[in-house]
């Protein structure tokens, strides 16, 4: 069996036990419907989701998709469409499997959503991030956080401490996209000290903010970022400079906040948009790395020769890999990083994923930031 093989089978019954999912059928298409309840199976765990976030990548879904979700079974789930959204999500143990002994019902957790087949070149590298058949739970299959209960390989498991709550428990995933991204772009150790760009002050922008603090307070952060209230909340996570790009030159800009008025040492687009991408470009010095973070809707356009001149480095993100979410769950418990402030909305309840969650995004997007569901009231 393959590191990450699930069945998510239901028992022998012929009438099995029907729970409530929120399923994805395709381009606007979100509908709340009862399906077989999952059971669990050897070194698997079975949760009650507890509090799961709207991820832009669910937007993009819900909006021009179906893109990363499968309309043909999936290599590893042997899922497609319709499947049941959500991959941001903190939860509660309801049941392990035969050889999980580490976890026990209670315990409150947050899932780290990647799917890997643990078999191929990028899986035997610790790439798992870099699957060649990779996928992720709430998108390409073994359920999602929407719905009553779930059932997930034990490794994508993380327990949180007793000083992390639910909420922020469903904030890891996102947090640890960033912490991720910094740790690919190779900055030089503390104290030393690098200018930084970010395009994009949405959860992404945040969450790299949030993890550039948090390794190393010395850093000057600049934003890009046309929304008023993001900027607000750029501003509070600790950006040093936030620029609106609609009123600023942000090549120039970042040039003369930089120290020598050289450019900045790294930037981080989050955006995915095209005029993003060149400012980001332009706002390098020699030798500096843009790092590309965000999921593109349309093939970017790239400047070879910007970067040959200058000898800049053009790289892309894939997520987190192991190790990522135990080290900004440590990050949260200590206090380094400290994200409440990124939920914008709280909607009681699945019947509330579209009118409340989805659409209140689309409309609103520029003021809310995180929205996250109670999918399950598990106590807290």
């Amino acid at each position: 069996m393959a590191p990450q093989e699930l069945s998510n089978g239901i028992n022998g019954s012929s009438k099995p036990s029907l729970m409530k999912a929120v399923r994805f059928h395709g381009k606007g298409d979100l509908r709340l419907e009862n399906i077989p309840e999952p059971h669990v199976g050897p070194s698997q765990v079975k949760l009650k989701p507890a509090w799961v976030g709207i991820c832009g990548t669910d937007l993009h879904e819900y909006l021009g998709g179906p893109n990363l979700c499968p309309t043909t079974p999936h290599p590893i789930t042997r899922e497609k469409v319709p499947v049941t959204f959500g991959h941001e999500l903190s939860g509660v143990v309801e049941e392990v499997g035969e050889g999980v002994n580490d976890l026990r019902p209670g315990d409150r957790v947050c899932v780290q959503p990647i799917i890997y087949d643990g078999t191929c070149g990028a899986c035997e590298a610790g790439l798992v991030n870099c699957c060649y058949s990779n996928g992720f739970i709430g998108l390409s299959g073994w359920g999602g956080g929407f719905s009553e209960h779930m059932v997930i390989p034990r490794d994508a498991v993380y327990k949180l401490p007793d000083n992390v709550s639910l909420e922020v428990g469903a904030l890891i995933e996102p947090l640890a996209v960033g912490w991720h991204a910094v740790k690919i772009a190779q900055l030089p150790p503390p104290p030393t000290a690098i200018t930084a760009l970010i395009l994009g002050g949405g959860p992404i922008g945040l969450s790299m903010i949030q993890s550039l603090r948090a390794h190393s307070p010395n850093h000057t952060i600049i934003v890009s970022e046309p929304s008023p209230r993001r900027a607000e909340l750029a501003a509070s996570f600790g950006a040093t400079h936030v620029l609106s790009p609609l009123t600023t030159n942000i090549p120039a800009t970042v040039r003369k906040l930089s120290p020598g008025g050289w450019g900045a040492h790294v930037a981080f687009d989050c955006a995915g948009v095209q005029a993003g991408l060149d400012a980001a470009v332009e706002s390098v010095r020699a030798e500096g790395k843009i790092v590309n973070v965000a999921i593109w809707e349309k093939p970017p356009r790239i400047d070879a020769n910007s970067l040959c001149f200058k000898e800049r480095t053009y790289m892309g993100v894939a997520t987190y890999r192991k190790g990522d979410f135990a080290a900004v769950i440590d990050a949260v418990s200590q206090g380094l990083i400290t994200p409440e402030a990124m939920i914008s909305k709280r909607v009681e309840g699945l019947e509330g994923v579209l009118d409340g969650g989805f659409k209140s995004l689309i409309e609103e997007r520029d003021r809310l930031v995180k929205v996250l569901i109670r999918a399950n009231d598990v106590g807290e």
